[in-house]
C-alpha cells in the first residue's frame, strides 16, 4: 500500500502523457477565473448606475424600491461570479493532484458555499419587503 506522501508526489496521465490537455486545461482554468472577475464588475457597474439613478430621485419610496432591486441584482452577479471561481478553482484542483489543493478547494467551496448561502438569504429578504 503506498503512503499518502507517495501518492502527493505521483503526476498523472495528465502532466505526462496529456501534457498539452493539461496546459489547456491550465489556460482555461485561468479564463474561467478573469469571466468571474468580468461578471462581478459588470454587476458593480450596473449597481452603481442604478444606486446613481435612485439618489437623483426625489421619492424616497421610489428610491428605497429601486436600491434594493439593485441589491438584488449585484447580489446575483456576485453569486454567478463565485460559481465561475469553483469551477476554476475545480479545474485546477483536477490537474494538480496534490491532497494541498484539494485540502485548498474544500475550504475555498466551503467559505463561498457560506457567502451564497447568506447573500441569497438577504436576496430573499429584500425581495419580500423591497421597501426595508
Amino acid at each position: 500500500m503506498e503512503r499518502l506522501a507517495d501518492i502527493e508526489q505521483t503526476e498523472g496521465i495528465l502532466h505526462t502523457d496529456l501534457a498539452t490537455l493539461a496546459h489547456l486545461l491550465e489556460w482555461a482554468s485561468a479564463v474561467v477565473v478573469v469571466l468571474a472577475i468580468a461578471v462581478m464588475l459588470i454587476g458593480a457597474v450596473r449597481f452603481l448606475i442604478g444606486f446613481v439613478s435612485a439618489e437623483v430621485r426625489r421619492v424616497e419610496t421610489a428610491r428605497a424600491t429601486i436600491i434594493n432591486r439593485e441589491r438584488v441584482e449585484l447580489g446575483r452577479y456576485i453569486l454567478s461570479g463565485l460559481e465561475l471561481l469553483i469551477v476554476s478553482d475545480i479545474i485546477h484542483t483536477a490537474l494538480s493532484l496534490r491532497l494541498e489543493d484539494l485540502l485548498f478547494l474544500g475550504l475555498l467551496v466551503l467559505i463561498r458555499s457560506v457567502i451564497s448561502y447568506f447573500l441569497d438569504r438577504e436576496i430573499s429578504e429584500i425581495k419580500k419587503d423591497p421597501e426595508r
